[in-house]
C-alpha cells in the first residue's frame, strides 16, 4: 500500500474531491414553501421504526442555513459537493405541477456552489421519495419509470447548464431490499417479489432518464450510485465459497451486470423462480445506455458463512458505530473486481466514511482520531486502485456533517463536522481539519 505521507502526491491534479449529503437527511423544513410529502416523512411517524423516534422535520435545519452551510464547504477546499433533490420539494406529487419555491432553493444552492468555486453534483433520488406517487403503487408500478423521467428531464431545464453531474438513484440496492423487502426502510413493505421488481424499475428509470437527458441536450456528466462491497469467504470450505458466489450475485452483480453486460446474473434468476421481475422486451438494452461515470459507495466489506455463523464483533477488526468492520483493502480489492468483469467509466467514490462516538471536547473541539484514520485508509486504498489501472476520478467523504441516519436517528454520527441538535451548532471535528489540510497538499 502506498505510504500515508506520500498520499497526496498520488491522485492527478484533475481528480475530485468532495464532500456529501443527502436532502431528508440534513434539510429538515419538512412542511414549508409548498414541499410535499415523502416516504420518510410518513416513515418516521410509525412508531417503533426509527431507533430514537426521531423524524427529518428539522434534521440539520440546512434549508434555513444554506449560506452557512454554503461558506463551510467551501473552507474545507473542496473541488466539489454531492447532495440530492428532494423530489417532493420540487414535485410535491411527484407529477404534474412543480413548486417554484423548492425549485428555488436549488437554484440558490447551485448558484452559491458557483460563486465560492465548488462543483455541483446532483442526485435526483436519495430516497425521499414523494408519498403521492408511493400511494399509486410507487417503484413496484412501471409507471413511476415514467414519472422520473419526468421528474428528471425537469431538474435538468432548471439546473443543468449549471451542475457538474448528474446521479440518477443513490443505492438502488437500498431502496429495493431495505425499502420492500427487509421493509426497515420506507416505505417499510415486505415483500421479496415487490422488491426485484422495485429493483429492475429503480435500473430501468435510470437508463431512460440517461437516455432522455441525452436527447435533452444534457452539458453534465450523467451516472448512478451503487452501494458495493468486496465480499470474502468466512472460511475457505465449499460451502462458504459457494454462498460468497451467490451473495455476491445478489448484491453486487444484479445491478452491474445490467448496466454494463446488459443481463441479470442467472443464478439470481433460477434462485428467484417465481419471484423473477418482469422484464419487457427491450428493457435489458435500456438499462445498459452507456454511463459517464459510475459512483461506488463503500463502507466495509462482507463476509459469506453457509450457515450464517459470521459474527463481526468476533472478527478481531475495528468496528465502526454501526457495527462495521474497518477493511480499507476491500475497497481497492472491490475497484479491481470491477476492473477486471467491465469495461468501466470514470469512478469515484462517491460515499466513504464511518460512524463513531463523537463529543465536543472542553477544547471546543471534536478529536475523532478514529475517523481521521479511516478515511486516511480509504483514501490511499483509492490511491492502490489508481495504480494498479482502475480509472478513478473522485472521492468524497460521507458526510459533510452528522445527520439523520434513516433508521438509526441521529444516534450515529457519521459527519466530519459536528452538529449540536440543540442549538444547531457547526463544529469542525479534527478528521475535518485533517481533510482540509491534506487539500491543501500539507499531507
Amino acid at each position: 500500500m502506498i505510504p500515508a505521507d506520500d498520499l497526496h502526491a498520488q491522485f492527478p491534479p484533475d481528480f475530485v474531491w468532495g464532500v456529501a449529503t443527502s436532502s431528508f437527511q440534513i434539510e429538515g423544513a419538512a412542511q414549508e414553501d409548498g414541499k410535499g410529502e415523502s416516504i420518510w416523512d410518513r416513515f418516521c411517524r410509525q412508531p417503533g421504526v426509527i431507533a430514537d423516534a426521531s423524524d427529518g422535520l428539522v434534521a440539520c435545519d440546512h434549508y434555513h442555513r444554506l449560506d452557512g452551510d454554503l461558506d463551510l464547504i467551501a473552507s474545507l477546499g473542496v473541488d466539489a459537493y454531492r447532495f440530492s433533490i428532494s423530489w417532493p420539494r420540487v414535485q410535491p406529487l411527484g407529477f404534474g405541477a412543480w413548486n417554484e419555491a423548492g425549485l428555488a432553493f436549488y437554484d440558490r444552492l447551485v448558484d452559491g456552489l458557483l460563486a465560492r468555486g465548488v462543483r455541483p453534483y446532483v442526485t435526483l433520488n436519495h430516497w425521499d421519495f414523494p408519498q403521492a406517487l408511493q400511494e399509486r403503487g410507487g417503484w413496484a408500478q412501471r409507471d413511476t419509470v415514467h414519472r422520473f423521467v419526468d421528474y428528471a428531464r425537469g431538474i435538468q431545464r432548471r439546473l443543468g447548464d449549471r451542475i457538474a453531474a448528474i446521479t440518477t438513484h443513490n443505492e438502488p440496492w437500498v431502496i429495493a431490499m431495505l425499502g420492500h423487502e427487509s421493509g426497515t426502510f420506507a416505505p417499510g413493505i415486505k415483500s421479496r417479489r415487490t422488491a426485484i421488481q422495485v429493483a429492475h424499475h429503480l435500473l430501468l428509470s435510470h437508463g431512460l432518464a440517461l437516455q432522455a437527458l441525452r436527447a435533452d441536450g444534457a452539458q453534465a456528466r450523467l451516472g448512478i450510485v451503487l452501494n458495493l462491497a468486496h465480499i470474502e469467504p468466512a472460511t475457505e470450505t465449499p460451502a462458504d465459497q459457494a454462498q460468497m458466489r451467490i451473495d455476491d450475485a445478489r448484491g453486487r452483480r444484479w445491478y452491474t451486470d445490467p448496466l454494463f453486460k446488459g443481463c441479470y446474473p442467472q443464478e439470481v434468476l433460477d434462485e428467484l423462480g417465481g419471484d423473477a421481475p418482469v422484464v419487457e422486451p427491450g428493457d435489458l438494452a435500456t438499462i445498459a445506455t452507456p454511463l459517464d461515470y459510475l459512483g461506488v459507495n463503500y463502507y466495509s466489506r462482507g463476509v459469506a458463512s453457509a450457515d450464517g455463523s459470521f459474527d463481526a464483533a468476533r472478527s478481531g477488526l475495528a468496528l465502526t458505530e454501526m457495527g462495521w468492520e474497518i477493511y480499507p483493502r476491500g475497497l481497492t480489492e472491490l475497484l479491481l473486481t470491477l476492473h477486471r468483469e467491465y469495461r468501466l467509466p470514470p469512478v469515484y467514490i462517491t460515499e466513504s466514511g464511518g460512524a463513531f462516538k463523537d463529543a465536543l471536547t472542553a477544547d471546543g473541539r471534536v478529536h475523532d482520531t478514529d475517523r481521521t484514520e479511516y478515511l486516511r485508509s480509504h483514501i490511499a486504498a483509492v490511491a492502490e486502485a489508481l495504480r494498479q489501472g482502475v480509472p478513478m476520478a473522485g472521492y468524497m467523504v460521507w458526510s459533510l456533517m452528522d445527520n439523520f441516519e434513516w433508521a438509526s436517528g441521529y444516534a450515529k454520527r457519521f459527519g466530519i463536522v459536528y452538529v449540536d441538535y440543540a442549538s444547531r451548532q457547526r463544529t469542525l471535528k479534527d478528521s475535518a481539519r485533517w481533510y482540509r489540510d491534506f487539500l491543501a497538499g500539507r499531507y
